[in-house]
């Protein structure tokens, strides 16, 4: 088991191969820069952890999941602090710098184990970036959404006042504008969505196919609904349910054909494993339900 000790998450065990992760940036848990680096290297540490099958991201404030960048050091992010970067060299520091913003949020996609997002309250800007990058994502009734990132003041009327992406000069570029349309399957309203910024509920979320499940309550209440649902998938082959993962994501973004023959491939060395015997003794009648090996730690040196 890794030990996990961040600055701005709360990690915890909730049950056996389910690890609970939560923003605790206060007062708003909006992301600076030190925050979505430390969330980037969180995810890929998590990724690595054996004794981990499934994952819950949520916030430990009950009014807000995150409340997006933080505007207060947005300004600094890609600014030339020497002043001395001709127009060329200046884009080229800014767009090595989005890419590593951009890889920070990719690491919740690319976690070996399934990421469920618990969704509450607020949840403008960044945390459609990062929820499109989890594989389920649940909301409480309360959720209120946009493409915007908000300022503090959103805090009074649930990010009905903000600043859309637009309105700040730019388009939405951490990965909304990337995984949004394709999570949907609409591209009129992510566009709509994108281009207004404006707010939509967890019932509207439901119907786009944003999340797969509105928890009637508040944050505690989509928690105890996420860890239900985690606690069924950690019963499974960490095997099938990681190759399950990696497979869905590769056929997003392939054709069938090419899915189909990766496919082929990825379940000839997976079904040399114990899990698939596994399995089959553990659905006969009468026998104990199959417990399976945990995967090794991966550091990725052999």
């Amino acid at each position: 088991m890794a030990s996990y000790s961040p600055k701005y998450f709360k990690i915890s065990f909730a049950s056996e191969g389910v690890l609970l992760v939560e923003i605790n940036r206060p007062p708003a848990n909006a992301f600076s820069e030190e925050a979505w680096e430390e969330l980037g290297a969180t995810f890929q540490k998590i990724g690595e952890d054996g004794s981990v099958r499934v994952v819950v991201l949520a916030s430990t404030n009950p009014r807000i999941w995150s409340g997006g960048i933080d505007l207060a050091s947005f300004a600094t992010m890609t600014k030339d602090s020497t002043g001395s970067l001709d127009p060329a060299r200046h884009a080229l520091y800014s767009k090595k710098y989005l890419t590593r913003f951009q890889a920070a949020i990719s690491a919740v996609e690319n976690c070996l184990h399934p990421v469920i997002a618990a969704v509450n309250g607020a949840a403008p800007g960044l945390s459609i970036d990062i929820m499109t990058a989890a594989d389920i994502r649940y909301a409480s009734s309360d959720t209120r959404f946009s493409v915007k990132a908000c300022h503090l003041s959103y805090l009074s009327e649930w990010c009905l006042t903000g600043l859309q992406e637009t309105l700040l000069g730019m388009a939405a570029d951490i990965g909304t504008l990337a995984r949004f349309p394709k999570v949907v399957g609409n591209q009129s309203l992510a566009r709509e969505l994108a281009f207004t910024g404006r707010n939509f509920t967890a019932e509207e979320a439901l119907s786009i196919g944003l999340v797969s499940k509105i928890v009637p309550g508040t944050r505690d209440d989509v928690i105890k609904a996420a860890l239900e649902t985690a606690k069924q998938i950690a019963k499974n082959s960490p095997i099938a349910v990681a190759g399950t993962k990696h497979l869905m994501l590769h056929a997003r973004d392939h054709s069938v054909q090419e899915n189909l023959d990766y496919t082929a491939t990825w379940n000839a060395a997976m079904l040399m494993g114990p899990d698939t015997s596994i399995a089959y003794k553990g659905s006969r009648k009468g026998g104990p339900p199959p417990v399976f090996p945990p995967l090794e730690k991966l550091s990725g040196k052999l």
